[in-house]
């Protein structure tokens, strides 16, 4: 397990050597969550590596990245634990007859009973942990109040068993894609964080990161066709991971320009909507198509 960061600088450092370049605010957030202890919540646009940095900490820190992805009536069976109702049963059964219920109550309420979800298996865990909350944004406010105690104090009450306390401290991010207000509590109990679409200079340095074969006349064209894409008024501008995508199929593809001809066959690699992709051929299209006349 990598040793915890000294400084901000190490932070960054690490991040980038997990493939994640990380801006200053993101870099000094991770550091004072390493340092504080306290959970951070990434708020932004979908696609602008909020769930990567979960990732990137994981693979910098050498700790087991343990995710739980929200969706609409997320509860606390899927997400914190459930009992094994089934073997529960077979043990009630195969007691012997005349046994107190009490004794059968304390015998089938352990840990061996238990089904740990992702939240109770990262307090859980003897070593630390990376623990994502995705998109919590999905969720509603009673699954909000139920993580307080867990954001707090690193803890969760099991009304059978009691208190199950951390054996060792999470680093935990929280990401929404700020598609609800999250309420007060929450956010109080949270580092803050803001990502947004990176600048261009910032992008271009992504991308070449990831496919440093890629022609350097060839990624900037990319990432300022990119940067008009996301301009438009689409149901879904491309993420970073898609203009990482688009620029390893360009560099698959052999292409030795980014014109109107290459963008057309290959603007669905970033373009995921069928009405998206003529608004994009018509107007990127066009811009592309006059922009090869005046070079000519």
């Amino acid at each position: 397990m990598a040793d915890s960061p000294s400084s901000v600088h190490d932070v960054r450092a690490g991040l980038k050597a997990a493939d994640y370049l990380a801006g200053e605010s993101t870099a000094l957030v991770a550091y004072l969550a390493t340092k504080l202890g306290k959970p951070v919540l990434v708020e932004g646009p979908a696609g602008v590596g909020k769930t990567e940095l979960a990732k990137a900490l994981s693979r910098y820190l050498s700790r087991k990245l343990v995710r739980l992805q929200c969706y609409e009536g997320l509860d606390e069976a899927k997400s914190l634990y459930e009992w094994n109702y089934r073997k529960q049963l077979l043990r009630i059964q195969a007691e012997a007859e005349g046994t107190g219920w009490n004794s059968v109550h304390d015998d089938i309420f352990g840990e061996e009973f238990l089904l740990t979800r992702p939240l109770l298996e990262a307090i859980s865990s003897p070593d630390p942990v990376v623990l994502l909350i995705d998109e919590i944004d999905k969720t509603d406010q009673e699954f909000e109040a139920m993580l307080l105690e867990l954001l707090s104090d690193f803890q969760v009450s099991i009304p059978e068993m009691g208190t199950v306390r951390a054996t060792s401290m999470p680093i935990v991010l929280l990401t929404s894609n700020n598609s609800r207000e999250l309420t007060e509590a929450l956010k109080r109990r949270c580092l803050y964080l803001w990502l947004d679409y990176p600048a261009l200079e910032e992008e271009l340095e992504i991308v070449k990161l990831h496919t440093p074969e890629l022609d350097d006349t060839i990624a900037r064209r990319l990432v300022e066709v990119v940067g008009m894409v996301r301009d438009l008024d689409l149901k879904k501008p491309p993420s970073i991971a898609e203009s990482i995508d688009w620029a390893r199929a360009l560099l698959l593809l052999g292409a030795e320009d980014l014109d109107q001809d290459v963008f057309r066959e290959t603007m669905s690699v970033i373009v995921k909507h069928r009405t998206d992709l003529d608004l994009v051929a018509e107007r990127v299209g066009v811009r592309l198509a006059a922009g090869s006349r005046g070079g000519a």
